[in-house]
């Protein structure tokens, strides 16, 4: 086909006049004109555009998140540290209670313990005084018998040395009575001899 010279020139004015329009056309969500077809460059927080939106949406998820918190998580949280505090005071009671057993086991066992140390020392005194007795009568009785024995033997001694004496006497005068008879060849009379012994025993 063959062009002619208007038609060329009609043809690249539309074409430029669309690239212009197209360059210039306004992005309809963030109402910022594209330049070139590129972004602005700007961080969309820090877009003052959209404060607005982003306001909106942080009361919105605020919201959300106080009534979830108030209403699931709070409670939840509540029932635990109640359950935890009776589970704690349950246990102060009953540690508690195991405390006043312990100690009323305790003062039991330290009564019965002194009880038992007086009642064995009271034992212990009446077995000292019983042997302290038995010990003194078998003294008494041991005593009684050498005293016994004693006065026996005593008397037996003064038995012997009474015929002892008076063996001696005869035996003197039958002595005297041989020296006398072997001396001057002559017999003394008994009374003589026995005269002369007493005289020589005195």
């Amino acid at each position: 086909m063959f062009v002619t010279a208007a038609y060329a020139q009609s043809t690249t004015t539309e074409g430029a006049e669309t690239h212009d329009a197209a360059a210039g056309e306004v992005h309809t969500e963030t109402g910022v004109a594209h330049e070139g077809g590129h972004g602005s460059g700007v961080f969309p927080p820090f877009d003052s555009s959209t404060f607005a939106s982003q306001l909106l949406w942080l009361a919105i998820t605020f919201g959300l998140f106080y009534l979830l918190m108030s209403k699931v998580v709070m409670p939840r949280i509540g029932g635990i540290l109640e359950t935890r505090n009776d589970t704690i005071a349950r246990d102060l009671d009953d540690a508690s209670r195991s405390k006043a057993e312990a100690d009323a086991a305790i003062a039991a066992y330290e009564q019965e313990l002194a009880a038992a140390k007086a009642k064995g020392n009271a034992i212990a005194s009446e077995a000292r005084e019983a042997a302290k007795t038995k010990a003194a009568a078998d003294r008494t009785a041991v005593e009684a018998s050498l005293n016994n024995k004693i006065s026996a033997a005593e008397a037996r001694i003064a038995d012997i040395k009474t015929k002892a004496l008076a063996d001696v006497g005869a035996i003197a005068e039958e002595t005297a009575a041989a020296v006398v008879e072997q001396l001057i060849g002559g017999k003394a009379s008994k009374a003589e001899i026995a005269s002369a012994v007493k005289a020589t025993a005195k």
